[in-house]
């Protein structure tokens, strides 16, 4: 068999693999099930993707990420490696192309939402394909103690019963460890392989400041630490409000959220990571499949639900393995806060009936209709319509879907697409209205490959080309998908909901223990983690969150704020002190100083002087270039 080794030379130009990632590999092509927990960052794709090359049949790779899955197969496309996906916002003929290439062997790996699972006719399909590897990424969803649980997932064990000899790999970059086990039970793991990382970043100093008004706060934090930043916020509104902010105080930001079209988005992601914004504000939305290094701050606006989210925003600073912050804010405001999340996440089931009952009504569903049929949801028409709050209908629709009655997503982007219907030697003789054969030939110069494939586009672009308005573009696309040119898709952003069951009459609908009152106490002991770790000062930060995740940590960070308040009441912070200007004035000669002649110089023991030498590079009093430590940057956060 090939080295993965050369795989990944050859596919990604890289030499060696990262943690854990080969020993996940070297796992799976033995045909073990594995679970690889790896914190942000870690490299999860590759973990899969290598051995999709070297395996014989397709790697089926179930994903809830749409936006993200779209973008995976575009990058392995990229690079040579085919691989097509399949999710409820594709149009028929899109999905017969995909299955046709599994069929016929022209796909490595094909990426499903798990809703296709709920098909009993996709299923049949999947039984003809020689599938080698089964994976689940984003594996905490499977787990009802989880903090993202989506009911879609658990259909996901009937893979495992169509292809019970072939292995699964199960992804997450946070779980506890009940969490884990019981994705290995959900999945029907065979004495599952178990691979995780710690949680410790030791290069992250994690900083809580409580400031009544934080949006003062933040532009004195960014105007002191230099930098690439991300500022995440829990509401559409605020993103640009802040970002709005900063731009006035002269500070280069932009704002992004799921609400944006698919190219704003990707305008505002391109612009960030290449330096041209300095600061995006942005919702949950951002961050997944961004993986840009040298983030050095992450500011929490918002406190977040859970450890395992903020675990996983945080860790997008200092990817580069260069010292990095994350700052969380709080004010008196936010202990009410999160307890008011626990009651508004859980309204009282006749709540919950009542929105099921007016939803099917909004839908046309008669009661026993609708199993398995998917309808556009139009969220703030029926709040409007029914004298109802998003933040009660919201909760009560994601309770319906645990419990099984749907299947609710609140967000399915898919970008504008189009495929040409017509043959290449017709398009001669057709005879088009001046306007219609502009934007027909700007898609076909742009479009390479749009008579095999459907192509995506962007409307807005090809307006700006053509010197034309976006409504005339659109017109004119319709006209030709009419005429039977082409085949036109145009973007669409809904939410949408699939019935799992045919409709039922309210007082029938049951709301297991497991599916709600369970879910409500490990939601309430969710958010008393993130109220000790927010609101306490006598245990450093770290412990806090790696006891949370099961670890056994043997000591404090010392560079989170408590560990260094504490530092400050030392008996030894004299010594200390001595000693770390020491190190700054041999570190300020032109060459810098390393390490070892640095420990020697002081003759101090090791530990001491690298302690002291962490301290000051989190502080930015210190750099390291070139094997050496420098003292040449003076930067601190501010108090």
């Amino acid at each position: 068999m090939t080295p993965p080794e050369e795989i990944l030379r050859r596919y990604w130009g890289y030499d060696t693999f990262r943690p854990l990632q080969r020993d996940i590999i070297m796992s799976v092509l033995s045909g073990r099930d594995t679970i690889g927990l790896l914190p942000t960052g870690g490299g999860k794709s590759i973990t899969f993707q290598v051995p999709a090359m070297l395996l014989p049949g397709l790697t089926v790779v179930v994903t809830p990420l749409i936006s993200l899955m779209k973008d995976q197969v575009d990058n392995l496309n990229a690079v040579g490696i085919r691989a097509v996906y399949l999710h409820s916002g594709l149009t028929l003929r899109e999905t017969n192309l995909a299955l046709d290439r599994c069929r016929l062997g022209k796909a490595r790996l094909l990426y499903i939402s798990p809703e296709k699972l709920q098909s009993p006719s996709f299923a049949d399909t999947l039984r003809l394909f020689d599938i080698s590897m089964i994976v689940v990424d984003e594996a905490h969803c499977i787990s009802q103690w989880g903090y993202d649980f989506r009911p879609s997932y658990l259909r996901i064990a009937a893979l495992r019963q169509m292809f019970p000899s072939v292995s699964i790999l199960a992804l997450t970059a946070s779980a506890t460890p009940e969490v884990i086990d019981d994705i290995a039970a959900r999945l029907d793991m065979k004495s599952p392989a178990i691979f995780r990382r710690s949680f410790t970043r030791d290069n992250i100093s994690y900083i809580v400041r409580d400031a009544d008004y934080k949006e003062g706060k933040i532009v004195d934090i960014l105007n002191k630490v230099p930098g690439t930043a991300i500022v995440y916020v829990r509401s559409r509104r605020r993103t640009r409000e802040l970002a709005e902010i900063l731009c006035r105080e002269g500070i280069s930001a932009s704002f992004y959220h799921a609400g944006l079209i698919p190219e704003e988005k990707q305008e505002r992601q391109n612009a960030w990571k290449s330096g041209d914004i300095r600061v995006i504000v942005a919702t949950n939305a951002f961050g997944m499949g961004i993986d840009k290094p040298d983030v050095r701050i992450v500011i929490h606006y918002d406190i977040p639900p859970s450890l395992e989210e903020y675990y996983q925003e945080a860790g997008r600073a200092g990817r580069d393995g260069l010292p990095a912050f994350a700052v969380m804010l709080t004010c008196r405001h936010d202990k009410a806060t999160l307890s008011r999340r626990l009651s508004d996440s859980f309204p009282d089931k006749d709540t919950i009936r009542r929105v099921y009952e007016l939803t099917c009504n909004f839908l046309d569903v008669a009661v026993g209709e609708g199993y398995n049929k998917v309808f556009e949801f139009n969220l703030p028409l029926f709040c409007t319509r029914f004298s109802l709050h998003p933040r009660v209908v919201d909760p009560a629709l994601r309770i319906l879907s645990q419990a099984g009655y749907i299947d609710y997503s609140d967000e399915v982007t898919t970008r504008s697409r189009v495929m040409m219907l017509m043959q290449r030697q017709e398009l001669y003789d057709l005879e088009l209205p001046d306007t219609a054969d502009r934007v027909l030939q700007a898609l076909l110069r742009t479009s390479t490959g749009i008579f095999a494939d459907y192509e995506i586009f962007s409307e807005p672009l090809l307006a700006r080309r053509l010197g034309l308005n976006e409504q005339t573009v659109y017109e004119n696309l319709l006209l030709l998908s009419r005429m039977h040119v082409l085949h036109y898709v145009p973007r669409q952003t809904s939410p949408y909901i699939l019935f799992t069951t045919s409709r039922e009459e309210p007082h029938h609908l049951l709301f297991p223990r497991t599916v709600y009152e369970d879910r409500k106490e490990r939601m309430a002991r969710r958010l008393d983690a993130v109220r000790r770790f927010a609101f306490g000062h006598d245990s450093c930060r770290v412990v806090t969150m790696l006891r949370y995740f099961g670890e056994d940590p043997q000591g404090d960070c010392g560079k989170c704020d408590v560990c260094r308040a504490a530092n400050c009441h030392s008996p030894s912070r004299n010594t200390d002190t001595t000693l770390r200007q020491r190190i700054v004035s041999l570190a300020s000669q032109p060459s810098g100083i390393a390490l070892q002649p640095l420990v020697s110089a002081l003759g101090a023991p090791a530990p001491t002087v690298l302690r002291l030498v962490r301290q000051l590079l989190d502080e930015g009093t210190l750099t390291a270039r070139d094997t050496a430590f420098h003292a040449d940057f003076n930067t601190k956060l501010p108090d």
